[in-house]
């Protein structure tokens, strides 16, 4: 990555013209920014690159943002912003529960987008798995993350102890990720 004075941001973002939009912001703000538009290559991107914050759409080609978001968290602890044009409840929980750290909907204000950046980059953070959580017990069929539990076998979502009603379509979105 660049050289810069205010940190490193990998950019994860299938349309060419928002990734462009977004990292000309955050260069302008002084960070260092890589830009990848696939999921496959986002993993892999945030080991090679190790970076401060990761600004991460769902919707991408490979594997989906929530994917990568949970085999990131399986090695680093950077910052995470979801950037998505999905604005479903239930895509925010889990994008949270997974680890996000933010969650902006498009469209979006870049210099907002940019505001959080720098939230975010004034909140200690390591970038090695510290503090990172397993999500669940091989094999038990009950995946718990912070607050969110899904107990497969029993078709059932709970978050904070409050059961979540879902769809039969959302609960099965949910149990993949």
């Amino acid at each position: 990555m660049a050289e810069s004075t205010a940190g490193h941001v990998l950019v994860v973002e299938d349309e060419p013209d928002l990734a462009r939009l977004v990292s000309d912001y955050l260069r302008n703000a002084n960070f260092g920014v890589e830009v990848v538009s696939d999921g496959l290559d986002a993993v892999g991107a945030v080991r090679e690159y190790s970076p401060d914050v990761l600004v991460l759409d769902i919707g991408l080609p490979g594997i989906d943002g929530f994917e990568v978001l949970r085999q990131i968290r399986s090695f680093s602890g950077c910052h995470v912003l979801m950037l998505t044009a999905r604005d479903d409840e239930v895509d925010k929980i889990v994008g949270l529960s997974l680890g996000a750290d933010d969650y902006v909907t498009k469209p979006f204000s870049p210099r907002e987008l940019v505001a959080r950046v720098q939230s975010m980059m004034r909140r200690a953070r390591s970038s090695s798995t510290a503090g990172v959580q397993p999500v669940d017990e091989p094999g038990s069929g009950v995946h718990e993350v912070g607050e969110l539990v899904v107990d497969e076998a029993a078709r059932e979502v709970r978050l904070a102890g409050v059961p979540v009603m879902l769809t039969k379509t959302e609960f099965d979105l949910l149990a993949r990720s």
